[in-house]
Parts: structure tokens; sequence; C-alpha cells
């Protein structure tokens, strides 16, 4: 087992909150689907517990108006809670105000609900790019103290190839903790969880985390969702093909995945392992 600790997160946000089906899923959609999030969630913190891991959980304002009893069980229980915004808007759709508004109220509603301080946020499908960095000046005029919002890779979704691969202190002041990457001859390739953890077999996931490792002597941190570990979520019959294809892939095996992980490495929150940077 690697001796470094690296940084479990968790994107707290249910299966109809994704990027991937804002197309044919609205936010008037939402009060007539059944949440599964508050289940799910609490078999991570089960799961965590299981393993002796502590993790961040990036978590929407709606998950903490709709299921209070999960954000006062990840405080209780020495997990560190940050912000994921509030309806997981993507910052790219939104105007300076908006995006202002939309982190307050979730840092708000966090603090009501849980009574603890929010020093972290991470941008729904890591949405701040090179058009929008204003983000990074609302967050510290709101006093987030880091951010994991950047994914040094090219993806149609998100990414800039060419932003720092490890945690720096940006010019607006905020700490910035990106995705991992590994650097190839191609390009970055994310290896930080989600899709790419769920597609591949564990043993090359394993190989590209201790390759990392090595090259780097970073921390590493991984990120993934509470819908990832539920096979039994309703499908979402008219969503694009990519979209259905990168959401269903290997549901079924991801816990045992995940279980896998947090015996292979040594776990704790994004603010304990980066705490040298976080000030």
């Amino acid at each position: 087992m690697s001796q470094r600790v690296h940084a479990m997160t968790v994107d707290v946000e249910d299966y109809f909150h994704v990027s991937a089906f804002e197309s044919v899923i609205t936010p008037d959609d939402w009060s007539s689907i059944t949440p599964r999030v508050g289940d799910n969630t609490h078999r991570l913190i089960d799961l965590f517990n299981e393993n002796n891991v502590k993790a961040t959980f990036f978590t929407l304002g709606w998950v903490a108006k709709h299921c209070p009893d999960v954000i006062k069980r990840i405080v209780d229980e020495g997990h560190e809670l940050a912000s994921h915004g509030t309806n997981h808007r993507r910052n790219t759709m939104m105007t300076e105000s908006e995006v202002r508004q939309d982190v307050l109220e979730s840092k708000d509603i966090l603090e009501q609900t849980s009574g603890q301080p929010i020093i972290g946020y991470r941008a729904p499908s890591f949405s701040i790019n090179k058009d929008n960095q204003w983000v990074f000046d609302i967050l510290v005029d709101l006093g987030f103290k880091y951010s994991s919002s950047t994914y040094p890779i090219e993806h149609d979704l998100y990414g800039v190839p060419d932003w720092p691969r490890f945690v720096h202190k940006r010019k607006e002041g905020i700490i910035e903790i990106p995705v991992p990457t590994i650097a190839q001859k191609s390009g970055n390739k994310g290896i930080g969880g989600g899709g790419y953890f769920r597609l591949y077999p564990y043993w090359l996931s394993k190989r590209r985390i201790d390759g990392y490792l090595r090259e780097t002597d970073q921390p590493y941190n991984f990120y993934f969702h509470p819908w990832e570990i539920d096979s039994e979520q309703p499908r979402v019959q008219n969503a694009p093909f990519k979209s259905k294809l990168r959401h269903y892939v290997n549901l079924h095996v991801m816990e045992k995945k995940l279980t896998k992980l947090m015996q292979d490495y040594q776990w704790s929150s994004m603010a304990d392992v980066y705490k040298d940077h976080i000030v």
C-alpha cells in the first residue's frame, strides 16, 4: 500500500442532475423524479467507514435542501463538506451575476445545514475555462480557500489542456487543485476517476495511478459520484447515445472497484491532503 495520503472526493448529485442528460431532463422535471442521491450517499459513507476513509463531498445546494440528513452525517462522521454549486448548472452557461448567486446560495445552505464553514468548491462539469476565469474572483470574494475545478485535458465538454497539472496558487489568490492527469506525447490523459475509472479494468487504472505517483511525486486525488454505485437507477431512454454510454458503462462493478481503490491507497479529504497549500 502507498504510504502517501491521497484525496478522495465525491461530487454529490443525483443521476438526473448530470450534464450528460441536461438536453432531456430540465430542472423543471426534477420535482417529479424520486431522488436516489440520499440513499446512495449514505451507502458511500458506510463504505468509507468500512475502509477507514475520509473524503471531501462536493455537494449541490439542491441536495442540501432535499437531503439535510446526508449533510449532517457527512460532517458528523468527520468528512469535509464543500460546494458543487446549487443546481449543477455549468458556469459556462451563466453570467457573472448568475454564477455569484449560484455559488453564494450553495455556500449559504451548506453552512446553515452543517454548521461548518465551506472553504472548497468544484465547478459542475469542471466548467471553468479561459473565457470565464472571473469565476475565481467570485470564489475569493465569497471566502473560498481552494477550488478543484480544472481538468487539463482535451474533452468535448470541458478541459483546458495547457493549464497547470498540479496544485498551485492562482493570481486571484485561490488555491486550485486540478484533476490528475498523465502526460503523454498525444496530450494529457485523465486518470482522476469518473467514467475513465468505470471503463478501464482496475489493474489498468492502478498502473496509471502508480505511474503518476512515481513520475510526479504529487498526491493523487480521485472523484466520482453517488449514482455511480447505483446500477438500478432508472434509465433515461431519450438521452443521446454517447451520453448513455458514458453514464451507464460498468455501473454494476463500480462498488467493487472502488473498494479495491480504497484498500490499495490511503485516503483523506482535500483540506487535509493539501493543508500546506490551503491557508
